[in-house]
């Protein structure tokens, strides 16, 4: 199968770990066909990284520099918006989007393996996979559990599992994920930029599989450079908040993103995690206060539409937004 990719890296005030990154994807033994590189109103001297990468590899590189950070949820709108508008859906041609943050280093062999996991999916499924995500580890080379996904309980369609461990998921991190680009036509949503942080790809990924297929590939290996290491249950402190409010958003405007099963798991996984959150909080104050505030704006406030905020933070992509959203 023919492949083209556009990684995309969404970068804010992590001037070295960028260069980490774009370095690893200069050395991928399967470079990728092009590159996005989105910069959150940086003050670091991180947008200039990009500048100088982008003027020096033989990867066709774009950098969209944003009037305002947007977080990673709009960092990845933008990103996802600009390769789709962009990307030259030519026959016979698989097109993916691959997506990873600016403290995320793949390993040199990290596509390479996704794409030979697209060509094991379309063999043994007869289909191209709709989402495909690497392991990801820390930096003394644990697993990064806080990105590992549950296998999906359910199947929709497809084999639960292949070559390698690879196997079958309801929903993916963005560190390190590979969408299919026609899915993403197809189903004509892009990320939710009002969640700023937190949700934003599972939300997302679980869109694109509530019908589609995907896998957790480690033999697709990267580094995930967080301060510390921990796993998606560490407790949040402050972000608790967005965590809360978003979950509420995702009830609310994102149902479809769910079957009837699927909704009563989401809640019921949901009331465990913030319940957990709480017990084990080292200021428990502040968790309170967060479920509080986040509880509160989650009913009773709208999250912006993607227009709206790109109408300030980077006005050219809007209608390359309106043009692949509903």
């Amino acid at each position: 199968m023919q492949y083209s990719v556009t990684a995309v890296v969404v970068s804010y005030n992590r001037a070295g770990l960028l260069d980490e990154c774009l370095s690893a994807l200069n050395a991928q033994t399967r470079r990728p066909d092009s590159l996005v590189i989105v910069d959150n109103a940086s003050t670091d001297g991180a947008l200039q990284v990009a500048r100088d990468f982008a003027g020096r590899t033989p990867i066709p590189a774009y950098i969209l520099e944003l009037r305002e950070n947007t977080g990673g949820a709009g960092g990845f709108c933008a990103g996802i918006a600009y390769a789709v508008a962009n990307g030259s859906a030519e026959p016979g041609i698989a097109e993916y989007v691959w997506l990873m943050d600016d403290d995320t280093v793949p390993t040199p062999t990290a596509l390479e393996q996704l794409l030979a996991a697209a060509d094991e999916c379309v063999t043994v499924n007869d289909r191209l996979p709709t989402a495909l995500g690497s392991k990801a580890v820390w930096v003394d080379g644990r697993e990064h559990l806080m990105n590992k996904p549950r296998p999906r309980a359910v199947l929709a369609k497809g084999e639960r599992e292949m070559a390698g461990g690879a196997y079958q998921v309801r929903s993916l991190s963005f560190v390190s994920c590979m969408l299919n680009m026609g899915a993403i036509r197809g189903r004509r949503r892009l990320p939710i930029s009002a969640f700023f942080l937190w949700n934003d790809d599972f939300e997302y990924t679980t869109a694109l599989l509530r019908n589609g297929v995907g896998y957790y590939v480690p033999a697709s290996e990267v580094v995930h450079k967080t301060k510390k290491f921990g796993s998606s249950d560490a407790d949040p402190g402050q972000r608790f908040y967005n965590e809360v409010r978003n979950k509420i958003w995702m009830l609310r405007f994102c149902r479809s993103d769910f079957s009837f099963g699927g909704l009563l798991s989401f809640l019921a996984k949901t009331a465990r995690r913030w319940l957990l959150t709480v017990m084990r909080a080292g200021d428990r104050p502040l968790i309170l206060q967060c479920l509080r505030d986040g509880w509160r704006d989650g009913w009773h406030t709208e999250p912006e539409s993607n227009a709206e905020i790109f109408a300030r933070a980077c006005p050219p992509l809007v209608p390359d937004i309106e043009r692949i959203s509903l």
